[in-house]
């Protein structure tokens, strides 16, 4: 199968490197020409340092050109950025598979509705989604994600030519319950690690963690997603995963917001893109105009973006007022 992956960070060179290793034919576009000859030479070091690469994945910064016969186009562009780069593909029935985790802030649409939006309603398009470090699929350590569309035909057609002995692919319907998962859990994860950085209170986090997953069903509702899929891979398992690996950017975040450290200071330090700290001002506006109950995801945002001090934020919703946990 001819595959373009759109993207040459972490995510999008493990997953070429996997479908390469799968016996697909591969090429990789990207606007980062140093980044292409980095690949093409059989090693990332900008983002998967150490990790060897098929020589025969082929590097394009001619957009038309990486698409040309592709059977399946893999979108592995930050969030912000779907929405340009979706405009530029010359949609001919090609499955579209997501990788991107995270909600489009000026409209508030997930990446499904997005390219929805960009390439017309009869687009095959699925989400790939779930517990999964591009660091640890890149290193073949086992790993287990679903993959979410509308039509399942295209679900099996994806789940066969991603998986192999150390990437195992599950199939779901709810597109929207996938993609909500992904992109929110960021959010908590920064949470986690602000918890790290005042002094990795366990009891604290393993809270956040389980009350994240109550606030996710809230707004899975405005979203028409399925409240069973949170409990699952794409949202409690990639939840776990986020809030507890040191491969998490989004809590790598965190744990500098707890140490003091200010959110301009620390992007400015990072290579690659935290999506919470995006996803953090669209839920935001969400929760506002929908009036959601969502008092943790509120707490992160104002650390993030309105310098309210970590402590007294875990102080605010400690004092809240008691109730039924359920």
């Amino acid at each position: 199968m001819k595959i373009t992956v759109l993207g040459s960070g972490s995510w999008g060179t493990a997953i070429s490197r996997l479908l390469a290793l799968n016996n697909h034919e591969v090429s990789v576009w990207s606007r980062d020409e140093k980044v292409l000859r980095y690949i093409a030479n059989g090693e990332n070091p900008e983002y998967l340092p150490g990790i060897p690469i098929p020589k025969n994945i082929k590097t394009f910064s001619d957009f038309d050109g990486s698409l040309k016969g592709s059977e399946v186009i893999v979108l592995a562009v930050p969030s912000q950025a779907v929405r340009s780069v979706a405009e530029n593909i010359k949609y001919n029935n090609q499955i579209i598979v997501n990788l991107s985790k995270g909600i489009e802030i000026k409209t508030g649409k997930l990446i499904n509705q997005v390219v929805e939006e960009v390439l017309g309603k009869n687009t095959r398009y699925a989400t790939l989604s779930g517990p999964s470090h591009a660091e640890e699929v890149s290193r073949d350590i086992p790993t287990s994600v679903v993959i979410a569309g509308n039509n399942q035909k295209d679900n099996e057609i994806i789940q066969e030519a991603f998986s192999n002995v150390a990437f195992r692919v599950y199939t779901n319907d709810d597109v929207n319950g996938v993609e909500l998962s992904g992109s929110i859990k960021n959010v908590y994860a920064i949470g986690a690690g602000i918890i790290d950085g005042l002094g990795g209170w366990d009891n604290t986090k393993a809270a956040l963690i389980t009350r994240s997953i109550v606030e996710m069903k809230r707004v899975g509702n405005y979203y028409n997603s399925n409240p069973d899929t949170f409990n699952g891979l794409a949202g409690l398992g990639d939840l776990i995963v986020t809030c507890t690996s040191q491969h998490s950017r989004n809590r790598h975040v965190g744990e500098f917001l707890g140490r003091g450290k200010k959110t301009d200071e620390i992007l400015s330090s990072m290579n690659m893109v935290a999506e919470g700290v995006y996803t953090a001002k669209a839920l935001h506006s969400i929760i506002k105009n929908n009036n959601f109950e969502m008092p943790i995801a509120e707490k992160i945002y104002q650390v993030i973006y309105e310098d309210i001090n970590p402590k007294k934020a875990i102080r605010d919703l400690m004092n809240r007022d008691l109730k039924s946990e359920s």
